[in-house]
């Protein structure tokens, strides 16, 4: 089928390159398969394509001066431009992104491959653990695509069943949180002054008895709400670290989880230093972390697939490298998290765009049942 922007969602028109984003780009047949087939070769090969080959591959009876013309004309566009003197030509980032939005069409996963990304999704999904499902689901995405699979979800959406808190030295707890869903954390927290080992054990018991079933977020707004009478039932030290305690939980509405699997696939195809290169700025860009949970975040306001090419996103803008992602919900509908597949621009969009948004479904569907 052929990819519109209803079903697989473009970055903000502001963050697009010129050429992607004007409409005036009206490219006639003999020109668009030329183009198609500059994009498709460097998608698959990674190599500049010439006019002598292009005007082999066309479907289209032109002599190799006629092809060069147009290429001329895709070159002068923006689309496509020439990696060193007298060579083939490439897409260029503005290129890539007009093949995507105007002429990619996407492929349809068979039944087969449905039913395996299906069986392996549920499979992960049997360890009763949301945060197990989406490192194998990650991996599985790596491991299909070649690419550097991630997710990003928050830490404080699932409800928890056990709370403890544990000192580990003076003035230090550790903070031991365990999920219904089996995910266990642990957190360090400094602890107030002069507070008895005693007021540990009526903290965590006083918490135990009430966080069944609740998040953190959903507990601080309960306890805050009826501080007066936790007041009554707790000395003033125990009230103050049953507060701190649950503010190194909740923290704010940055705190997420970022999981990726599957970085060294990235070395898997290096053609040339640049591209070693690439893949050594990407790494760091991956460490760093901040900037792909920046990146993920804004994937989750969107209802489908969306796709970053190149410096379409400050992340990417040194790498040279691409983003595939789709969000996934709860129950409730709510974009709990995002999943996706960072690679290099020659990514097979066509191809990784079905495999992520059937991926994200398919997790939706075990977290709106409960069964992760």
């Amino acid at each position: 089928m052929k990819h519109d922007c209803s079903s697989i969602e473009c970055p903000m028109k502001d963050d697009l390159p010129s050429a992607a984003a004007n409409p005036l780009i009206d490219l006639n047949q003999r020109s668009r398969e030329i183009f198609r087939r500059i994009v498709e070769s460097y998608l698959e090969t990674g190599e500049p394509v010439g006019s002598r080959n292009l005007s082999r591959l066309i479907p289209i009876a032109l002599s190799p001066a006629s092809v060069r013309n147009v290429m001329a004309d895709l070159e002068s566009a923006g689309l496509i431009y020439a990696p060193h003197t007298s060579a083939g030509r490439l897409p260029t980032e503005s290129g890539l992104r007009f093949f995507v939005d105007a002429l990619m069409e996407v492929g349809d996963l068979s039944a087969e491959e449905r039913g395996n990304i299906e069986a392996q999704v549920r499979a992960s999904g049997q360890a009763k653990s949301t945060e197990t499902l989406l490192t194998e689901a990650s991996a599985m995405l790596s491991g299909l695509t070649r690419g550097a699979g991630v997710v990003l979800t928050s830490k404080t959406t699932s409800p928890l069943k056990h709370i403890e808190f544990v000192r580990i030295e003076k003035g230090r707890a550790l903070t031991v949180l365990v999920s219904e869903d089996g995910t266990i954390e642990n957190r360090i927290i400094d602890l107030p002054p002069g507070l008895p080992s005693s007021a540990l054990v009526e903290a965590s018991n006083y918490l135990s008895d009430r966080i069944r079933g609740k998040t953190i977020a959903e507990l601080r707004v309960e306890i805050e709400q009826a501080r007066h009478d936790a007041e009554r039932e707790l000395d003033s030290l125990t009230a103050n670290l049953v507060s701190t305690g649950l503010a190194s939980w909740t923290g704010n509405a940055d705190d997420r989880q970022l999981i990726i699997r599957g970085q060294a696939n990235l070395l898997g195809d290096l053609r040339a230093i640049d591209d070693l290169d690439r893949v050594r700025l990407l790494f760091s860009d991956l460490e760093t972390k901040k900037d792909v949970i920046d990146l993920l975040s804004r994937a989750e306001t969107g209802e489908g697939v969306r796709i970053y090419i190149g410096s379409e996103n400050k992340l990417f803008s040194m790498s040279g490298s691409s983003m595939i992602a789709a969000p996934f919900r709860d129950s409730q509908q709510k974009i709990v998290g995002v999943l996706g597949i960072i690679g290099p621009t020659r990514l097979n969009y066509a191809k990784v765009v079905p495999m992520v948004d059937y991926t994200a479904k398919i997790i939706s569907k075990l977290i709106e049942s409960g069964r992760a």
